[in-house]
C-alpha cells in the first residue's frame, strides 16, 4: 500500500509524550513523522490537508479491545482515531498456541487499519492449571500475557505462572476479581443492586484479588498490570503498593470514569458490565487516579450483539461498545478552555426513561455533573490524551503513542468542537451495545493514519 509524503497544516499538535501542544505543521514521509515546524529539505507533498481548527495527536493506544470481527472492529477502531490496539487471549478459541496468534496477526495486517497486539493466554485453555506456552506465544507476536476474566484459583499456579513470565521478562495482565465473592453476582453490592433485587458483587471481590497479586508480584519481580479497576479501595492497595516499590500498572475502563450504579436504572442490560458499576464514590476515585497519571484509561471495548443485550439485566453478557466513543469520552474529562466545549450550554440526554424515584434526577446528566454540565474539568486536555496514547503505549512496551520525528506516523486528527448523536447507525463496530446510545457526544475523528496512510477520512 503507498504511503504518501503528507502535509498536515495549520492543526494544534499536542504530543503529550515530548510535551508539544503548540499550532504547527506536520510532515509525513515514507510511513513516518518526516519533520514538525519546517519541511525537511527536498520535500514536495502529495497532498496537503488542511486542519485548521483540528487537533492533531498520536493515534490512540487501547488496552483492550474485543475482536468479535476483526475488519468491523478494526474499521470501528480508526474511525475513533486508534491506530493501536491489544486484543485479550479470550477469543474463540483461546489464544494459547502459537499457530492461533500468527493467524490472528495475520488477518488483521490484512485489513491495513489499527495496529493489533495480541496478549497471550496465561495458561491452557484459560483454565488457570496448566501454564501456556509463553516463549512460543511470545515468538508469535504476544506482547504479554493474561487470563482475561478467568481467574486463576490455584495461586500456585500464579505465583508459578509470575515466576516464569519474570524470568523471561514477560508482563503479566490480570483482571482482579475472586470469582469465589463475586459468584453470581452482576452488580456492585450497594443499595442499587438491594432495591433491584439483584445478587451483589462486593468491592472485596477485588481487593482481595490485588491484595493477592501484588504479594506474589512484590515476590516475583515480574511486571504485573492490573486491568479494569473499579473501586476506591482498589486504588489505595495500588497506591500504596508503587509507593513500597512494587512494579504495577492498572487501567480503568473509560464508562466507568462516567458512569456509577445509578446507571443501571430500571435494569438497563446496555449498563451490566464486569467488573460493575459501583458507587459515584467509587467513580470518584478512579477519576483521581486517572488525573494524577495512576491509571491509564481504556475501552474494554466487547461487542454484544443484540440477542446477548436483549435479555433480563442479570442474563445479559456484560461489555460495551467502546471504540468510537473513547476520544469523545476521554475529551468529556478534560478542561479545555480554547474550544466551545468549555461552554456549559450543552448537557448529556439521559438514555434511559428512569423516574427521579428510581434514584434518578432527570435534570441531572448522565456522568454526574449536574445541569447544563459538558465538559469535567478534570484533566488538562494534553494530560487527558496522554491516558489514552503514551501512557497505555508504556505499559505495553510498544513504540507507540508519540509524534517524534522517525516515528511511525499514527496520528489521529479530530475536532474537538463537532458534536454527533451516538446511534447504531454512526457506530461502525458490529455492537451497537452502549449506555451512551442516544446520546450527544462532543469530539469527532476527521482523519486517521496508520503508519503514514490515510486508513479513515470523513
Amino acid at each position: 500500500m503507498s504511503k504518501p509524503h503528507l502535509h498536515i497544516r495549520n492543526a494544534r499538535l499536542i504530543d503529550p509524550k515530548n510535551g508539544l501542544d503548540a499550532p504547527l505543521d506536520l510532515f509525513v514521509a515514507d510511513g513516518r513523522i518526516a519533520a514538525i515546524g519546517e519541511p525537511p529539505a527536498g520535500f514536495s507533498p502529495e497532498r496537503s490537508i488542511n486542519a485548521l481548527g483540528l487537533i492533531a495527536c498520536p493515534g490512540l493506544v487501547d488496552l483492550s479491545t474485543r475482536l468479535g470481527g476483526i475488519e468491523p472492529e478494526l474499521s470501528a477502531a480508526v474511525a475513533g482515531g486508534v491506530t493501536s490496539l491489544a486484543c485479550p487471549p479470550d477469543t474463540k478459541p483461546p489464544l494459547d498456541e502459537p499457530g492461533l496468534v500468527e493467524r490472528l496477526v495475520r488477518r488483521s495486517e490484512a485489513t491495513g487499519l489499527a495496529r493489533v497486539y495480541p496478549i497471550g493466554a496465561l495458561t491452557e485453555d484459560l483454565a488457570g492449571l496448566r501454564l501456556a506456552e509463553m516463549n512460543g506465544l511470545a515468538r508469535a507476536g504476544c506482547i504479554a500475557f493474561s487470563q482475561a476474566k478467568q481467574a486463576i484459583v490455584d495461586t500456585q499456579s500464579l505465583l508459578r505462572a509470575m515466576q516464569y513470565a519474570a524470568t523471561f521478562g514477560y508482563a503479566v495482565h490480570l483482571r482482579p476479581q475472586d470469582d469465589f465473592l463475586a459468584r453470581e453476582g452482576v452488580a456492585h453490592d450497594g443499595e442499587v443492586a438491594a432495591r433491584l433485587g439483584l445478587t451483589g458483587i462486593p468491592v472485596s471481590a477485588e481487593t482481595v484479588a490485588i491484595a493477592t497479586a501484588l504479594q506474589l508480584a512484590g515476590e516475583t519481580g515480574v511486571r504485573l498490570h492490573l486491568a479494569r479497576l473499579s473501586s476506591a479501595a482498589g486504588v489505595d492497595l495500588i497506591r500504596a503498593a508503587r509507593r513500597s516499590g512494587v512494579v504495577v500498572s492498572c487501567d480503568v475502563a473509560i464508562h466507568h470514569l462516567h458512569l456509577s450504579e445509578q446507571d443501571i436504572g430500571y435494569f438497563d442490560s446496555n449498563s451490566r458490565f464486569d467488573p460493575p458499576l459501583r458507587s459515584a464514590r467509587d467513580r470518584e476515585a478512579l477519576r483521581a487516579a486517572v488525573t494524577e497519571g495512576l491509571a491509564a484509561i481504556c475501552s474494554d471495548h466487547t461487542p454484544v450483539d443484540a440477542d446477548g443485550k436483549q435479555l433480563p439485566f442479570a442474563e445479559a453478557r456484560p461489555g460495551a461498545t467502546a471504540l468510537e466513543l473513547l476520544l469523545p469520552l476521554t475529551l468529556q474529562l478534560a478542561a479545555e478552555e480554547n474550544t466551545h466545549a468549555a461552554r456549559n450550554d450543552l448537557r448529556w440526554e439521559l438514555h434511559a426513561n428512569v423516574p427521579a424515584t428510581a434514584g434518578h434526577d432527570p435534570d441531572w446528566d448522565l456522568v454526574g455533573g449536574g445541569p447544563n454540565a459538558w465538559h469535567e474539568g478534570r484533566l488538562p486536555l494534553a494530560t487527558a490524551l496522554a491516558r489514552v496514547t503514551c501512557d497505555p503505549a508504556a505499559i505495553l512496551g510498544i513504540d507507540a503513542g508519540s509524534l517524534s520525528v522517525g516515528s511511525a506516523a499514527d496520528v489521529c486528527l479530530f475536532d474537538p468542537d463537532e458534536v454527533w448523536r451516538a446511534t447504531p447507525d454512526t457506530l461502525r463496530s458490529q455492537g451497537k451495545n452502549t449506555p451512551f446510545v442516544g446520546c450527544e457526544v462532543r469530539g469527532r475523528v476527521r482523519m486517521t493514519l496508520v503508519g503514514g496512510r490515510i486508513v479513515f477520512e470523513a
